[in-house]
């Protein structure tokens, strides 16, 4: 076979690997799941070999299911969890910390100070961001004043920070090639969007040295090839984006106004705006959608930190399911004279509120309130978040009208949720038959680059639709619904306003 790609989608909880055929379909998948650590309230982290040896296995998985060979993959393509932070030695390869998670929190007090110092307004001009930890750059600060001899390593050149697509590709190519993308650089908190370059001010106020900085692309660029040893023969990484982005570019959102949404661990939603980085005013990220050819696409996002992370809650942590699956028919059967409110703020609020002190609660129990309530209110709250992501961005970009909004991720395979946020939102819902849009927005970076996939008008015109989720919620039920969504938001709120 010619033409097929080798697509990895490493994540927050688990570690995957797709070969797409050069029709864009999925032939073989490959995933594992890895632990999670958490030392103390509010820490997430993750032991990058964990991060290595799981995205390793995956691809051997997915390429022994496919029966092709190595010379029958033309090219690798990457997407990561992003802002996820790896410090390592460049000499040994060995991390000198665990990889800090997206969703940590530690560096909340870092955060508040640069902000009490009145710098925020100086990151958010550059980078698009807010000073939150949800971002790399505090991350790397951290890791350096709190790893015993890290400062002084990273003084003298020793040690390299990188996002997981670099932490991977690093050792992929034996220790050869230090990069990332221009989207995984732009969540760092440290690189000029516009300028399209680290900034050395940026640095400066965080402590970060800029000589630990991995060198940024284009998505679809020569990131180094593959040891033989790994998979089995020389491959050619040719395409690299963060997950949000690579689920934008897998939608075929090429064009300014649209909207794409993706429910896996958090939800994340992207409009993309063009040539234009459009400064929020509600609170959202302003960010790089894609870059290719040395241009530059923007985007406005919004961060949900928990979606499918509840799901997992309630599997692991209350154990009132056994798989995901569950929670539909659970939803489906709950009582519907009761409305119980779920506000996931395990690891704080974030887009469009920011409140990283908020924490986790159920509003509107009684006394007959049981699992099938808590699964319907778990499920309702992607609807919810999404709606205030959405507003938020309609506010922000008033020359774009609500049209259709596409989605992807584990979440969207549940008809009832994405019911749901159809009739929440008034507007049509649309599940692309491919649903694994994220490992596929990778795929195509890379084939696009390797001269083997169509250029993006000719992917976007073989996007194909699944099903299409049309609101038919009463307009008063809507309102209502929404009013005590976010009653429950403000009272769960740090500071309720």
């Amino acid at each position: 076979m010619t033409g097929a790609v080798l697509s990895i989608d490493q994540g927050t909880t688990s570690s995957r690997a797709i070969v797409f055929g050069p029709d864009f379909v999925p032939l073989a998948i490959g995933q594992q799941e890895f632990p999670q650590h958490f030392p103390k309230s509010g820490w997430v982290e993750h032991d990058p070999d964990d991060i290595w040896t799981s995205t390793i296995a995956v691809c051997r998985e997915a390429l022994e299911k496919s029966g092709l060979g190595p010379a029958d993959i033309a090219a690798v393509g990457i997407t990561n969890q992003r802002e996820t932070t790896v410090v390592w030695d460049r000499t040994t390869g060995r991390p000198v910390y665990n990889a800090i998670v997206w969703q940590d929190r530690r560096t909340a007090d870092l955060c508040a100070r640069l902000r009490d110092e009145g710098l925020e307004p100086a990151f958010t001009a550059k980078t698009g961001l807010l000073l939150d930890p949800y971002f790399s750059g505090t991350k790397i600060a951290w890791i350096l004043d709190n790893v015993d001899g890290a400062r002084e390593r990273a003084e003298r050149g020793e040690l390299a920070f990188g996002t997981v697509d670099s932490w991977l590709i690093w050792n992929l190519t034996g220790g050869k090639v230090h990069v990332t993308d221009a989207t995984n650089a732009s969540r760092t908190l440290i690189y000029n969007i516009h300028d399209n370059a680290w900034d050395e001010d940026l640095c400066r106020m965080l402590g970060v040295p800029v000589f630990m900085l991995p060198e940024v692309k284009d998505c679809s660029a020569d990131f180094g090839v593959t040891e033989a040893s790994f998979l089995g023969a020389p491959l050619p990484i040719l395409g690299v984006a963060g997950d949000q982005q690579a689920a934008t570019v897998g939608q075929a959102c090429f064009e300014p106004g649209m909207v794409k949404s993706t429910y896996g661990t958090g939800c994340f939603s992207v409009m993309n705006t063009g040539t234009e980085a459009v400064v929020s005013r509600n609170r959202l990220l302003t960010t790089i959608a894609y870059r290719l050819d040395g241009r530059t696409t923007y985007a406005l996002e919004g961060s949900i930190f928990v979606a499918g992370a509840a799901v997992q809650w309630m599997r692991d942590g209350l154990g009132i399911i056994a798989n995901a699956a569950d929670t539909q028919a659970l939803a489906e059967s709950a009582d519907p004279h009761q409305q119980v409110y779920m506000v996931p703020a395990f690891v704080g609020l974030g887009a469009p509120y920011w409140d990283a002190e908020a924490r986790g609660a159920l509003f509107g129990l009684t006394r007959s309130t049981g699992p099938k309530e808590i699964a319907r209110a778990v499920l309702e709250s992607v609807g919810y978040q999404t709606c205030d992501l959405l507003d938020a961005k309609h506010a922000d970009w008033s020359g774009t009208e609500e049209t259709v909004l596409r989605v992807d991720g584990g979440m969207t395979a549940s008809d009832w949720t994405m019911q749901f946020l159809a009739d929440i939102r008034g507007a049509p819902v649309d599940r692309p038959k491919v649903i694994e849009t994220t490992a596929l927005g990778a795929a195509w970076l890379a084939g696009y680059k390797a001269g083997i996939w169509p250029d993006q008008k000719e992917f976007a015109a073989r996007w194909q639709l699944d099903k299409r989720f049309s609101p038919r919620m009463p307009s008063e039920e809507r309102e209502k619904l929404l009013a005590g969504w976010r009653d429950a938001v403000r009272r769960t709120r740090s500071h309720p306003v």
